[in-house]
């Protein structure tokens, strides 16, 4: 995996060698970070030094799928084929601040609302994606507030295939999701 710098003209080898196969690369959303996920874990490198910064742990042994940033960049998710979702609070540790087992399927993807919502969502296996509210507080000793809102269901499942990806509206409260069965969705409230 190589990342290219368009302004300088540079590009950069940060992952020299092999550390399992690259499920989902995001960058930070106003740092010099590279987040990588790999089946077993998630890489956080630091751009600036090209070095690694931190590593953040599976909450099981299951094959992570899917990872998604919160727009202010200090909160994680991640999706697996044990059906969890785990939310990573980077001011807490390396280790998942707590996990979401709602899913009858593994999980495909998982995103956060790129506007002013507290709202993520996750897909599945089992043909449902799932709506939560996840408020975040500037203030640093309160923890994220996490609460189940709706089940959408509306995919067929195909050869163990349910809803593939979720994707939310830019500035609306619009959920879009994207099935095995070969149809797209779009949600609004």
């Amino acid at each position: 995996m190589l990342v290219h710098q368009l302004s300088r003209r540079a590009t950069q080898s940060p992952f020299r060698k092999s550390k399992g196969r690259v499920v989902r690369a995001l960058f930070h959303p106003t740092k010099p970070f590279l987040f990588v996920a790999s089946q077993s874990h998630v890489r956080v490198y630091n751009l600036a030094k090209q070095q690694l910064a931190r590593r953040l742990g599976a909450p099981s042994a299951s094959a992570l799928t899917a990872l998604a940033i919160h727009p202010s960049g200090d909160h994680v998710l991640t999706g697996g084929a044990d059906r969890r979702v785990a939310w990573f609070d980077l001011d807490l540790g390396s280790t998942a601040y707590r996990a979401l087992r709602y899913h009858g399927g593994g999980v495909r993807a998982v995103a956060f609302h790129p506007g002013g919502y507290p709202l993520f969502a996750s897909a599945g296996d089992d043909g449902h994606a799932h709506v939560f509210h996840g408020q975040v507080y500037a203030d640093l000793l309160t923890n994220p507030l996490i609460v189940p809102l709706k089940v959408l269901k509306g995919h067929g499942v195909v050869d163990s295939g349910g809803v593939l990806d979720v994707a939310f509206h830019p500035t609306q409260p619009w959920l879009f999701t994207a099935g095995a069965d070969g149809t797209a969705a779009l949600w609004c409230h």
